[in-house]
């Protein structure tokens, strides 16, 4: 019977909190439990979850959204130090102006979201180098968040678990979990169709496999990417390894 901690924390008022601890690495280490979590906001958290949140010792959060998406739900945990790593969320007001051409179906939403993680390498590269440099000042534990925790929070979780050395397949594994522990919330776009809903409320392999085909197209691999767009020279992959991982 395994004694490692659960990777998934159950909370009332957030949704697909996790923990990126115990993946082996191809040089033989392990991530470290109870590092670095991800989740979707911080602004919804119940009394009880804030003391789940402070038992685990969390101190920073680094959150991709927007200047909008920020306002809307302020981190509710007061000895949280929340780093601003903004990406301006696209995809809705994509799917809204197909709508309103009547243009907006199942495939056309699923081609929104994959070209969105393109859009993470194409432009938003400096927010991911950015959250490298916070995670080599060493301010573990820490979470990483967007709105859902699921687009621009799973990119991020599988380029840090690139840069540990966990394999590929381990990597689309995990991102993958987030279809089992998110909980969706469409209130702000119930008027979309189902088939659209259900392509933006949930992750795809597709969708991650874009982004790497956009580092693939414009970096050439993914170690490349690592050393040249998010600057993780020898030395940076180096510390990383020492702080992430364990033996």
């Amino acid at each position: 019977m395994s004694d490692s901690p659960a990777r998934h924390l159950s909370l009332k008022g957030a949704s697909n909190f996790r923990d990126l601890g115990g993946y082996a690495t191809t040089d033989g280490r392990t991530t470290r439990w109870r590092h670095i979590f991800r989740s979707n906001h911080l602004g919804q958290l119940t009394a009880e979850d804030i003391e789940i949140v402070r038992a685990l010792g969390v101190k920073s959060a680094f959150d991709f959204r927007g200047v909008e998406e920020r306002a809307a739900g302020v981190c509710v945990v007061d000895e949280i130090t929340v780093h601003s790593l903004p990406i301006e969320p696209t995809v809705v007001a994509s799917l809204r102006a197909e709508l309103a051409r009547g243009a907006l179906t199942a495939p056309v939403a699923l081609e929104l979201m994959r070209e969105s993680y393109r859009n993470y390498v194409r432009h938003n590269t400096h927010s991911f180098r950015m959250l490298f440099g916070h995670l080599l000042e060493d301010r573990a534990p820490l979470v990483i968040h967007c709105t859902a925790g699921k687009d621009r929070t799973g990119f991020a979780s599988a380029l840090i678990l690139h840069a540990l050395g966990v394999p590929g397949d381990v990597i689309a594994e995990d991102y993958l979990l987030t279809n089992r522990h998110y909980k969706r919330d469409v209130s702000s776009v119930s008027d979309l169709p189902a088939d659209v809903l259900d392509a933006i409320g949930s992750v795809q392999a597709s969708y991650l496999d874009a982004a790497f085909d956009a580092v693939g197209h414009d970096f050439g691999d993914v170690e490349t990417y690592l050393r040249d767009g998010l600057k993780l020279g020898v030395a940076e992959r180096t510390a990383l390894k020492e702080r992430y991982l364990q033996a």
